[in-house]
């Protein structure tokens, strides 16, 4: 089971992370080698990313289903390969330390199933730790920037 888990600490309210990643539309585009996104509806999304398997650069696309929504602490979900044979999941936790400073979790699994199996996993186990930590400090990096922007008068 190839997986990832990297923790950041930030400066930021619970709130402030809640508000950014329950809203899919945020944070889908900050996936590594994102190409396109589309919400089937509030629980379901398709995401089209490339993706480097070993030597192969393949386009690899996702459905990805939020199995929970639990305000303002945790976003889970669960990911099926459309056209690769991929199962997983991954999730965005996080943990007030005060009013204004959160430790946000990004955590992802992610197994190849059939003939290919046991390479492509064999690579996974290096790829998805990468993954999930680009992907966590992609989040943080967004909030934090949107934190700075002045609210419009």
């Amino acid at each position: 089971m190839p997986q990832g888990l990297h923790e950041i600490e930030l400066d930021l309210s619970i709130s402030t992370i809640w508000e950014f990643v329950s809203v899919m539309d945020n944070w889908i585009p900050l996936v590594p080698g994102y190409i396109s996104h589309e919400i089937i509806h509030a629980r379901q999304s398709t995401w089209t990313f490339s993706g480097d398997i070993g030597i192969m650069k393949k386009k690899i696309q996702l459905q990805v289903d939020i199995t929970d929504w639990i305000q303002p602490i945790l976003v889970r979900f669960t990911l099926t390969g459309l056209n690769e044979n991929f199962a997983g999941d991954g999730y965005f936790q996080a943990q007030a330390l005060s009013l204004n400073r959160t430790k946000m979790t990004g955590f992802l699994d992610i197994t190849a199933k059939g003939v290919k199996a046991p390479m492509v996993n064999a690579f996974l186990k290096t790829s998805i730790p990468e993954l999930t930590q680009e992907l966590t400090e992609a989040v943080a990096n967004r909030m934090k920037e949107l934190a700075s922007i002045p609210p419009h008068t």
